[in-house]
């Protein structure tokens, strides 16, 4: 079997990197931007750092900020209302997943209005056409929306996030300027963070994982590893090491999927509008310990890349301890709780079944089934 790589046409990465946005837009022919970014980046002047390169270079621009922190139907449906409207021919998108979701949703059904009502892109999507061109500019280090082929929506009738997989809804260009993500609160930082790291475990031992991936994964891992506590205290070489870092697993984890830690974390967003960074990190060790079986030597890796000292002389179980507990440190070094008072014992079912039905679930190293499931919620209530 083949494994493919999909990754952006062109990507900037570094302190200033924003400028190069004037530059593609204008090599590109494009005429106006339909800026897509939430109401807190305009309120708090972050968008503004983009939109003023684009008014410096005499860009014409259209803002849609009806987003949502967990992106709807909806919100999706009115963005490719107000495309339309704006007589736009690119996307500039600018924020965390939720801006880069909704982006990749409208410029899907632009291309493909087959696929208007949404709940029809759920999974691997037959979509015919590249979406609207897309430039991401992340503003957050976690989500690498604006280099996977993957987005998700809430679909707020059914209770449920919905995962779609589309090739074509990847971004032309991403724009990773740390720049742009200084201005994340600790505690977005801190969770941010944790979901690039359950992005860089997960895909690092998903069935599909192989060389080109677990190279690409280890990195992130160590970088994130080594990054996060400073970037979550605010100093720039830990903001600039998440960057890369979350940009990395997203170059792997796109092409080859992700686990029941996942699929959990879009599980809990849905139903308790759980933050997805904080679901992660609260589900990562807990699978990790469920899946420990199913690694290999994996784990050991792991543990050495997160710093992990005399990893060749421990045995098996030793290793694989040491890598579940040395994300538990991190995670609890940055403030992720570990438990979720919402969690009642009758929303369990729901809660797993949703989990079971979810498009990362097929990537987990090991089968789970609703039961087992429900029993992994068990573990933070």
């Amino acid at each position: 079997m083949a494994s493919r790589i999909n990754l952006n046409q062109t990507s900037y990465h570094g302190a200033g990197a924003i400028a190069e946005i004037a530059n593609e837009a204008k090599s590109r022919g494009f005429k106006k931007a339909f800026v897509c970014t939430d109401p807190d980046l305009i309120k708090f002047g972050v968008a503004a750092k983009v939109t003023d390169v684009l008014t410096q270079n005499g860009l014409a621009f259209e803002i849609y900020s009806d987003i949502k922190a967990n992106p709807t139907i909806e919100n999706v449906q009115n963005g490719v209302k107000a495309f339309k409207a704006a007589d736009a021919d690119y996307i500039v998108a600018i924020g965390g997943g939720s801006s880069m979701d909704t982006a990749k949703a409208i410029g899907i059904i632009i291309a493909n209005p087959e696929f208007e009502d949404v709940r029809s892109l759920e999974g691997v999507a037959p979509t015919k056409n590249p979406c609207v061109p897309i430039i991401a500019v992340p503003t957050t280090a976690g989500t690498a929306a604006e280099v996977t082929i993957n987005y998700v929506i809430t679909d707020v009738e059914k209770k449920r996030k919905f995962v779609c997989v589309d090739p074509h809804d990847m971004p032309i260009v991403a724009v990773v300027d740390p720049d742009m993500m200084s201005s994340m609160p600790k505690g977005l930082t801190a969770s941010t963070g944790m979901d690039a790291l359950t992005h860089a475990i997960e895909g690092y031992t998903t069935r599909a994982a192989w060389e080109m991936t677990d190279m690409f994964h280890l990195k992130a891992i160590e970088l994130i590893a080594k990054s996060l506590r400073a970037a979550v205290a605010g100093e720039k070489e830990g903001r600039e090491g998440m960057a890369l870092g979350q940009y990395i697993a997203g170059m792997g984890f796109s092409n080859v999927g992700l686990g029941i830690a996942h699929s959990m974390a879009h599980t809990l967003g849905a139903v308790y509008d759980t933050p997805h960074g904080v679901a992660c990190a609260m589900m990562l060790p807990i699978v990790m310990e469920y899946n420990k079986e199913c690694t290999g030597e994996k784990y050991r890796e792991i543990a050495r890349v997160m710093g992990v000292k005399g990893v060749d002389e421990m045995t098996q179980d030793e290793y694989r301890k040491a890598a579940v507990d040395a994300v538990r440190k991190l995670s609890e070094d940055v403030g992720i709780p570990a438990k979720l008072e919402a969690i009642k014992e009758e929303d369990l079912q729901f809660l797993a079944e949703s989990a079971f039905a979810d498009a990362c679930a097929p990537g987990n190293p090991k089968e789970a089934s609703v039961e087992n499931l429900k029993d992994l919620f068990r573990e933070i209530m």
